[in-house]
């Protein structure tokens, strides 16, 4: 198939792009990797007026540590994010992560924004971003506002951005005497995850998000704490997760994929952990 007509525009400033979603708002598409909204728009799932091309924008790519977080740049591209020692040192999650999404081709034009943006259901970065504390910055014209990423994101391919808004950076507090475990399971590599889990574990606490197993991750505060405690904590999903169910995979095995890694989770990292 082939997308609707829409216009184009390749701002060259972050004034310039955000003018332009203030004056269009929800018939905006803003354009960062691509890798989901091109199919998105050559399916006609996506039919914007206008195309806001985000690659052009200076200083949106950035990786550093400002004080005691790190920032992230929405266009950093997922190999970009991988490979970067900074991340690798503050935040050995992500590196954890972005093994598994997808295939070298598209980490090396799919953006952190983006995928946040989206929210897919099954992508791996959103529950990063719970599990690591994360705030996400975002811009309009009127100036910036912070959410904290478990007020982020609200349902499926819904989050808390406007129309009129675009996502600058992500801030993660320095992860010291944290240690991350990540895991997902898919038919194949590369292939969307039927079930995933994203941890940052440290003596007497625990963050932890599934993805691809609810219609967007979620912190779950009473799963936390039993994790922290040392609990059965898998034995509690049943009553506080609310599984999609699709061709692919039910909803009850979805839950079943939760639970095996959760517990195994807790086998792998516990020691580690207690150190």
């Amino acid at each position: 198939m082939t997308p609707n007509r829409f216009d184009y525009a390749r701002p060259a400033t972050l004034a310039e792009a955000l003018a332009l979603l203030a004056r269009h708002g929800e018939d905006a598409a803003p354009l960062a990797g691509g890798q989901s909204l091109m199919p998105m728009l050559a399916l006609r799932v996506a039919r914007p007026a206008l195309l806001l091309d985000l690659n052009r924008l200076p200083g949106l790519d950035g990786i550093e540590r400002h004080g005691e977080l790190l920032r992230i740049g929405a266009m950093a591209r997922h190999a970009a994010v991988l490979a970067h020692p900074l991340v690798a040192a503050q935040a050995p999650l992500l590196p954890l992560a972005l093994r598994h999404v997808a295939h070298p081709a598209i980490r090396n034009r799919g953006t952190l924004g983006g995928s946040l943006c989206l929210a897919d259901p099954a992508a791996e970065l959103p529950a990063c971003m719970l599990a690591l504390d994360a705030v996400l910055v975002l811009a309009s014209a009127a100036g910036e506002r912070r959410v904290a990423a478990p007020d982020f994101f609200q349902g499926l391919y819904a989050t808390a951005r406007r129309a009129e808004e675009m996502l600058l950076r992500v801030e993660i507090p320095i992860a010291a005497g944290w240690t991350p475990w990540f895991a997902e399971i898919s038919r194949r590599h590369g292939d969307f995850a039927m079930a995933g889990l994203a941890m940052m574990r440290r003596p007497g606490a625990a963050r932890l998000a599934f993805f691809g197993v609810e219609a967007h991750p979620r912190r779950l505060p009473a799963l936390e704490a039993a994790v922290a405690a040392g609990a059965d904590a898998a034995a509690l999903l049943p009553a506080l997760l609310d599984p999609l169910a699709s061709p692919e995979a039910s909803a009850a095995y979805r839950l079943h994929l939760a639970q095996g890694l959760l517990r195994r989770a807790a086998k792998e990292i516990a020691p580690h952990a207690a150190a």
